[in-house]
């Protein structure tokens, strides 16, 4: 009973408020998002967004982002200016609401007609707030063309007085400057990256036509890099820097307003929008806006676009019978694999998933733009038979490729299944005793001479051997449905133990899984003859390794057997060179003795003695493990040696040939 005294006490005195900054301070994720660096950018976007608001409303139409070299941010634009004085019908200054007081702003009765903003991103009153509490400092300095003001704060709380001034008139600037630094004791990373920054203007420009905005970034020699985003037509420019000439059919450009409500019992709200979209055998993209914010995660507009070309699109496949007879119907995936569609719509009412502003789940916004959406491509497979053509034609070719890879999928996972996990069933494939798998090891040789030495020479305990039969398959050339045929292939796959992965888009999570768990041998060793054919065979299976299972070589489980290049005896001695400066390191110690050199022999042709010493025996054995540091410059080396690239292939072998040729005999 005596551990009760230390509990604490949880009474009527144990209830604690957070008052003033600390709200945010304390709490960022709350309104922010989280207290990492995406709630730090979240804020950057909350300022930038009272401006966009400001420039869509009319009032101004440059805004400019300067980040500076210790981490600040200012954002500078020219519109009416943030009312700074004293509101006489809340008794208080309005820098205080809007920058220490939470739900208090410009835009709380859009939809009644009576606010200052119409479409605004900005609706709670929050974000100006937050950013201000969650900074080290925060300086605003607002112009109304008449007069100009400065207010400063200090990690959430005011320093100093208003300071207001009359504008000279020669002077008759307007517009709001806020600058501030993200303050580190809240957020774990304040560090924003560049590319943050460039992504956020540059589709806000697009959402935006006609606002120019201006991205600066301070260098050590205290100039600025300056970059300019400006989409005079918006979103009509934006899919047309996006998909350049990659277009199977023209782009589309739709607009429409409405109203409605979300509930019969709710009021109505204004909701307008602008979607261009287009067929692209190469590109495909899904970008929605709302009220220039960009939803990340799509909401209201996504269900629309899914719901209503799904339903346009299978129905006018049966129209005009382009399916197959008992042909199964298309899923919205064999349209999206194709489809460049923006969205850019506004509302004088809007439920954001959170403050974030990443979805919108209105019920009316849904509904509103599926049937909108259905009756225009009703008009337009009318209206454009030949962009209609090709649209549906390619959504049938991706459809016939996604049942076409799910086939492939089911058939290698069949192809791979052996009863109870084991190889039974796999030829000449030679097993060993131990089921610990950090010993086990695999080594794939070549051919059945090879098998014979190295089965002789082996430690049958915790050495497995698989033999290459013939020619292994080119697994860069070929397709995945040769690939899943070849024997040997499927061989290797099934000893290996672990599935295939590939990294193809319309193919991937199409395949038989992949489980590294599942893998059967702590290393998979890749033992081939010294010669052209062995090397050839060797740069065959690596590429197995590097298409169809990469994580193997990312996790550092294949391995190269280096088997010597000279045999050199001197009496009753033999010494093995595996390159040329070995040999000659190994010829100046016998020097004044009689001894002879030749190349090597094949494996096969191996004393199962020298095969263990050289290649078998972890004590005295070299293996090479293969990693993949560079994966783009080994694909790329792949592709010239291997490809469909003939002029890159004859141009490696014009500049290294002499490389590789044979020696003479010794």
């Amino acid at each position: 009973m005596a551990k009760k005294d230390k509990i604490p006490q949880y009474d009527d005195s144990s209830i604690k408020a957070l008052k003033g900054a600390d709200k945010i301070r304390l709490r960022p994720a709350v309104i922010l998002g989280s207290d990492g660096l995406d709630a730090c950018q979240h804020a950057f976007f909350e300022i930038l967004s009272n401006s966009v608001d400001e420039a869509r409303e009319g009032y101004g139409n440059t805004i400019t982002t300067t980040v500076f070299l210790d981490g600040s941010i200012q954002v500078e634009d020219d519109g009416r200016g943030i009312p700074l004085g004293y509101n006489e019908a809340e008794q208080r200054y309005n820098w205080e609401l809007i920058y220490c007081e939470m739900y208090a702003g410009g835009k709380m009765n859009n939809n009644d007609g009576e606010g200052a903003y119409v479409f605004s991103l900005g609706l709670n009153g929050l974000g100006a707030c937050a950013t201000q509490c969650s900074s080290e400092y925060f300086k605003v300095i607002s112009s109304n063309g008449v007069t100009v003001s400065e207010m400063n704060f200090e990690r959430g709380e005011p320093v100093g007085e208003l300071i207001s001034r009359p504008i000279e008139k020669k002077d008759k600037k307007h517009g709001t400057v806020q600058r501030w630094k993200p303050d580190l004791t809240v957020f774990t990373d304040t560090a924003i990256p560049r590319d943050y920054f460039i992504e956020v203007n540059k589709t806000q420009s697009a959402s935006n036509g006609g606002i120019k905005f201006i991205l600066k970034f301070e260098k050590e020699d205290g100039s600025f890099e300056t970059i300019e985003f400006f989409y005079e037509n918006g979103i009509k420019d934006y899919i047309t820097e996006m998909t350049g000439e990659d277009t199977l059919t023209s782009p589309v450009y739709w607009s429409f307003e409405t109203s409605g409500r979300d509930r019969e019992d709710l009021q109505d709200y204004r909701l307008k929008g602008e979607f261009t979209w287009c067929i692209s055998a190469k590109v495909n993209a899904l970008r929605y806006f709302h009220n220039s914010s960009f939803l990340e995660h799509g909401g209201s507009p996504d269900d629309a676009v899914k719901k209503a070309f799904l339903h346009a699109v299978d129905k006018r496949l049966r129209q005009v019978g382009k399916y197959n007879k008992n042909e199964s119907k298309i899923k919205f995936a064999d349209i999206e694999d194709c489809l460049v569609f923006i969205s850019n719509s506004f509302s004088t009412k809007t439920s954001y998933a959170n403050q974030t502003k990443k979805a919108i789940t209105n019920v009316f916004i849904a509904e509103a733009m599926a049937s909108f959406f259905k009756e225009q491509l009703e008009f337009y497979f009318i209206e454009n038979p030949a962009d209609g053509e090709r649209f549906l034609n390619q959504v049938l070719v991706n459809k016939r490729s996604r049942e076409k890879a799910e086939k492939t999928r089911i058939d290698v996972k069949k192809a791979l299944a052996t009863p109870g996990g084991s190889v039974m069933g796999v030829e000449k494939f030679v097993a060993c005793r131990t089921r610990d798998i950090t010993r086990r090891e695999l080594y794939i040789v070549e051919g059945d001479s090879a098998m014979g030495s190295v089965k002789l020479a082996r430690d049958p305990e915790f050495q497995a051997i698989i033999p290459v039969r013939g020619k292994t398959l080119n697994c860069l050339k070929s397709s995945y449905d040769k690939i899943f045929k070849n024997e040997i292939i499927l061989d290797l796959l099934r000893v290996i133990g672990c599935g295939v992965e590939i990294s193809e888009k319309k193919v991937k999570g199409n395949m038989a899984p992949f489980d590294l768990a599942a893998l059967r041998w702590s290393k998979i060793i890749i033992c081939t003859d010294a010669d052209e054919d062995g090397f050839q065979i060797r740069t065959l299976l690596l590429t197995m390794f590097y298409r169809l299972l990469p994580t193997l070589i990312d996790e550092g489980r294949v391995y190269i057997a280096e088997t010597p290049l000279y045999e050199i005896t001197c009496k009753d001695d033999v010494f093995f060179a595996y390159d040329e400066p070995e040999k000659n390191a190994i010829l100046s110690k016998l020097e004044g003795k009689k001894y002879t050199i030749q190349r090597s022999k094949g494996l096969g042709e191996n004393e199962p003695k020298m095969m263990s010493q050289t290649t078998m025996s972890p004590e005295t054995r070299r293996l090479v493990r293969v990693n993949k540091a560079d994966a783009a410059a080994t694909e790329q080396i792949f592709d010239t040696l291997l490809g469909e690239n003939l002029a890159a292939r004859k141009e490696f072998i014009f500049t290294y040939g002499s490389r590789y040729a044979d020696e003479a005999d010794i």
